[in-house]
């Protein structure tokens, strides 16, 4: 039941061209850098992520996005990124844009085996171009699918080597939703402790969503848009 492996470059081994990628996180917080820069090491191209957002141009996926590696994105937000604007406007990079709740409850509902549900949100847009509408209690709804991928990668604060996770305070987000829903899910965790260690009661991801867990290092707790008052 050991799940743990050495570092982010054996945590993504199987991870091939063309896969699709879910990778928690929002904005900068709670990003799985330590396998960021591993597939940016490992040049793997042609991938489709399912992220919040893609990062800023040095850094998170911002990073794949330099280098080419992305062939779409499947995202809620991504106005910190002049390259992702470029590629986009330029038709470099396929963008599918999804609202953030729609984007949270498509990927817990891929984790949860429910294959779609109907939301308001996106109705008369072109979120809902093409979509089936039914209505409820008045009002109309579009369908959505859900989101599964190859491969979840995610950040938590703590695990242990079963792969329970506690994530720390907003770095939660999106990570517990994809680590639901990959085949193979990897955790990379600032703090790796041996089962037991870890309050039952605390555990937000349970270890049977996780396939494979290692201590990261060299976190930089980045600040995405940093605002201070005027003495």
């Amino acid at each position: 039941m050991n799940k743990t492996v050495q570092n982010a470059e054996e945590a993504i081994e199987g991870i091939k061209h063309h896969m699709t990628l879910m990778l928690g996180g929002f904005g900068l917080c709670g990003i799985p850098e330590n396998c960021i820069q591993a597939l940016v090491d490992a040049e793997i191209k042609g991938l489709t992520c399912i992220s919040n957002n893609a990062g800023v141009d040095d850094f998170g996926l911002g990073l794949l996005l330099q280098k080419r590696q992305i062939k779409k994105m499947i995202s809620s937000y991504v106005g910190e990124n002049a390259e992702f604007e470029r590629q986009m406007l330029s038709g470099e990079l396929e963008v599918d844009l999804i609202p953030q709740g729609s984007l949270a409850e498509r990927c817990r509902a891929g984790g949860a085996g429910i294959p779609a549900f109907f939301t308001p949100a996106g109705y008369g847009t072109e979120i809902g171009e093409g979509k089936e509408v039914r209505e409820f209690n008045g009002k109309p709804h579009i369908l959505e699918t859900a989101l599964t991928a190859d491969f979840a990668i995610v950040k938590a604060w703590k695990g242990d080597t079963l792969g329970n996770l506690i994530y720390k305070g907003t770095a939660r987000n999106f990570n517990p939703v994809m680590a639901m829903a990959g085949k193979v899910t990897i955790a990379e965790v600032e703090e790796l402790v041996q089962p037991g260690q870890l309050d039952p009661n605390q555990i937000h991801t349970p270890g049977i969503f996780v396939q494979r867990i290692f201590q990261g290092k060299e976190y930089e707790k980045r600040i995405e848009q940093r605002t201070v008052r005027n003495r």
